[in-house]
């Protein structure tokens, strides 16, 4: 089920994505050059389109809920701490992996969504890269395809590492697919942010804090890296990114949605 939602995914968004630029076309945009906004379409779409392959799966043998893909309320206390734990790890090993490796350049998605280019293609890039992205990865990488893949039983000298390995391929695939908006270089770090949120989702049973620090690391990477704004203008825009996913996924959490 796993990788078959992983196929449809990229089948059904490569198809969306060559749709929106042929419209993106007919109203003036280059197929080889496209306008910030045919690009930005075209990245929604191919999160939309995992998504659906997620749901579709994941519903063929039962009817799945939003507490199955980890939309589950859990206390302030956990989810602040996992947040903590997870986020200082990973940019621990990413500073180490920068200094060691001489990490430096600015990611492609954001020139490519033209954040410099108008102040609309600025706004329609930070919502998808700090709302859309997170919400929908989390949801097919962590909510989905980790937890379908940590069901396996896998054993080494005895004990289980069924979790393990599923983090492992899923913050791999996590990487690789930003192939085409991250320069290679930082692939292996995305990767293990992936890993990381692996082992958030598991250890909290929840998606929320692996959506708040996916949404935080984007802000920040956006905010900082590409934009160079002040603090104060980062963290509005993390706080703000936070809202609009809590507004949003919130609701999923509720008691009646719930499994027992």
């Amino acid at each position: 089920m796993a990788p078959a939602a992983v196929l449809l995914g990229l089948v059904v968004g490569q198809v969306a994505v060559i749709i929106v630029e042929i419209v993106g076309h007919t109203a003036g945009s280059s197929l080889t050059k496209p306008t910030p906004a045919v690009s930005i379409i075209s990245d929604v779409v191919v999160d939309v389109s995992f998504v659906a392959a997620a749901v579709y799966f994941a519903s063929l043998h039962q009817r799945a809920t939003p507490a199955d893909f980890g939309f589950r309320r859990i206390s302030w206390r956990l989810g602040i701490a996992a947040f903590l734990i997870a986020g200082v790890g990973y940019y621990t090993v990413t500073a180490l992996y920068a200094s060691i490796f001489n990490l430096h350049g600015q990611e492609k998605l954001p020139s490519e969504l033209g954040v410099s280019r108008s102040t609309a293609a600025l706004v329609g890039a930070a919502v998808f890269v700090c709302v859309i992205a997170p919400m929908a990865e989390e949801f097919f990488f962590r909510g989905f395809l980790f937890g379908t893949l940590r069901r396996w039983r896998v054993s080494v000298f005895g004990k289980e590492i069924g979790t393990w390995l599923a983090a492992l391929i899923t913050g791999i695939l996590f990487g690789l697919a930003h192939t085409g908006s991250a320069s290679s270089q930082y692939l292996i770090p995305l990767g293990f942010l992936g890993f990381v949120l692996c082992l958030v989702r598991w250890r909290t049973r929840s998606l929320y804090p692996c959506m708040a620090l996916h949404s935080f690391n984007n802000s920040l990477a956006l905010g900082y890296n590409q934009l160079h704004w002040s603090a104060f203008a980062i963290l509005g825009l993390i706080v703000g990114s936070w809202l609009v996913i809590a507004s949003v996924t919130g609701p999923l959490s509720a008691p009646r949605y719930a499994v027992a």
